[in-house]
């Protein structure tokens, strides 16, 4: 996995809060997940296909777009020729990352696929830990996207980027891990401490991936992000006042347990 520069002579990242990527159409062959386009400019003309491989039988292109809808995709793509420039965007505030393949593959997070310059393949993996599968955030299915050419991915919030020496491991929390090279090994981990793992916030488990490898993390996930919308307590907020004594009583509650714990712990 290669982390490419925002801006060169075949495309260019622009925005802020909601990014967009815009391609020159013509000099490579170019598409992108359906309902992704934004704008074309010039001679282009879009057509709805199964797959990028024009050559495949019927039944292995619907084999190919059922892989993609059980990776989060749409069932078709959409492709651009002829002469001019299109753009793309992501459906919720986050950004977009351009990663170049060399006859490599990457997996990443389902729904994470935005575009692709060249000759790129998505296709599905399955977790090779079931730990991974079951508490990872990431679901039984991720993405694989291979190929030779450059793949852009889109994710909430900021993306980092780390580089994994050989047997050096990250921790990460669980649904925030966006993609990864395929040599990268993911798993799940128990937090430990039953008080942290309870009072922390972080939840009961935490993602570990160990290299060697590129790793790329977003701060935002759609389940925060969700949870921020809504009031306290993932659900809209009550004019009841009998709901909200409940509430104050359920903190002095809480409130009780902690000091209980945090004296036993001074004693």
């Amino acid at each position: 996995m290669r982390i490419l520069e925002r801006q060169t002579r075949a495309y260019e990242i622009v925005g802020d809060n909601l990014e967009m990527l815009k391609v020159g159409v013509g000099r490579h062959p170019i598409f992108a997940e359906a309902g992704k386009m934004i704008y074309m400019r010039g001679a282009v003309k879009m057509e709805t296909r199964l797959t990028n491989n024009k050559e495949k039988g019927f039944f292995d292109k619907l084999l190919s777009a059922g892989k993609r809808i059980l990776a989060g995709e749409s069932l078709f793509l959409t492709f651009f020729e002829g002469q001019g420039e299109v753009g793309f965007a992501g459906d919720f505030p986050g950004r977009i990352l351009p990663i170049g393949l060399s006859n490599e593959a990457i997996l990443a997070q389902k729904d994470a696929f935005l575009a692709a310059i060249g000759e790129i393949d998505i296709s599905i993996a399955l977790q090779k830990r079931l730990g991974g599968a079951l508490f990872g955030g990431e679901g039984l299915v991720v993405e694989k996207l291979s190929g030779d050419g450059v793949v852009f991915i889109h994710a909430g919030g900021d993306l980092v980027t780390f580089e994994l020496e050989a047997g050096e491991s990250i921790q990460v929390d669980t649904g925030c891990v966006v993609a990864w090279d395929e040599g990268v090994t993911y798993d799940i981990r128990l937090v430990s401490g039953i008080k942290t793992a309870i009072f922390g916030g972080e939840g009961l488990f935490l993602t570990t991936l160990t290299g060697p490898g590129t790793v790329v993390v977003q701060t935002m996930t759609l389940a925060k992000l969700r949870r921020q919308l809504q009031a306290p307590g993932g659900h809209e907020e009550s004019t009841n006042p009998a709901d909200k004594l409940g509430g104050i009583g359920a903190a002095a509650g809480l409130g009780a347990v902690l000091g209980s714990i945090l004296g036993d712990e001074e004693e």
